[in-house]
């Protein structure tokens, strides 16, 4: 089994802490995504999206994408949970990780890919008015997490969860994205320090 990472990418790094949380380590392949290694030979054969992380099993299956293969993993080496636990805690962890992922993953990715000057080969066609147009939708989705995290420790409940892992990759992109949290999302910015000092967050 061996794992291509990318680096401080977001996905391969939400990968990352995700196995951290876990205690599961596997064998690293590096691919430098900054000299374009996810666009080899080697990585579109394996992946023709050209995305990473890519994990590939001993007997040579591939998988890809961040959250199949943590559920992967979590079917693997269920404990500690960071799927949710019972019925609603596992749909209520869906429900947040998917609306992190689409609705504020997602604008401050595109806010990054369409206005940074160093993405202009990799986002084409760049669409500058695109990447500011998301600039506050992410602002407005980050006040809808702050809300939720003003009821709950965590963004899906009581318990840290992939959702908390996604929620963490995509404020650290903020910086990037030249975005940042608004001073008065006070819940917000709590969790974020507190996750954010979780041994797992480094890695």
């Amino acid at each position: 089994m061996k794992l291509y990472d990318g680096g401080r990418a977001p996905n391969p790094r939400r990968l990352r802490i995700f196995l951290a949380e876990k205690g599961i380590e596997v064998p690293l392949v590096p691919i430098d995504m900054g000299a374009m290694e996810h666009k080899s030979a080697t990585i579109t054969a394996l992946n023709p999206l050209q995305r990473l992380p890519i994990l590939e099993l001993d007997d040579g299956t591939i998988l890809t994408e961040s959250v199949a293969i943590s559920r992967y993993f979590e079917e693997m080496h269920p404990e500690p949970p960071l799927f949710g636990v019972g019925a609603l805690g596992k749909a209520m962890v869906e429900m947040w990780n998917r609306r992190v992922e689409l609705y504020l993953m997602a604008a401050i990715t595109a806010a990054f890919r369409h206005t940074h000057p160093a993405m202009i080969e990799w986002e084409v066609p760049q669409v500058p008015a695109w990447g500011e147009a998301n600039r506050p939708k992410a602002l407005q989705y980050m006040k809808i997490v702050d809300d939720q995290l003003g009821r709950n420790e965590f963004i899906a409940g009581s318990r840290f969860s992939i959702a908390d892992i996604t929620l963490l990759v995509a404020t650290d992109f903020l910086k990037p994205a030249k975005l940042q949290i608004p001073e008065e999302l006070e819940h917000l910015r709590r969790w974020h320090v507190a996750v954010s000092g979780r041994p797992s967050a480094k890695a």
